[in-house]
């Protein structure tokens, strides 16, 4: 789990990286999660899943290009104690 805080994702992006940014952020699957949200909005008539997404896209701000270079840094990889070079 990333310790960057929540924000719309560059890379896992289908509208507006809402889902994405949620899914990186808590380590899930971000096309499970899309499935969900959408069984979800489906089930409730659509409408308060529709609104829900555009204020979470109004409120979760944009990844910056540090924090993008901050996930993506060697220092968070899992590096393989086992292979030597």
């Amino acid at each position: 789990m990333s310790n960057a805080g929540l924000y719309r994702s560059n890379n896992s992006k289908l509208i507006a990286g809402v889902m994405g940014g949620i899914a990186e952020r808590f380590g899930w699957n971000a096309n499970l999660l899309r499935i969900i949200f959408i069984l979800i909005s489906v089930c409730s008539a659509g409408f308060p899943g529709i609104l829900i997404y555009l204020i979470l896209w109004l409120i979760i701000p944009k990844q910056s290009v540090s924090a993008l270079q901050e996930i993506n840094s060697p220092s968070t990889k899992i590096i393989n104690p086992t292979s030597h070079k």
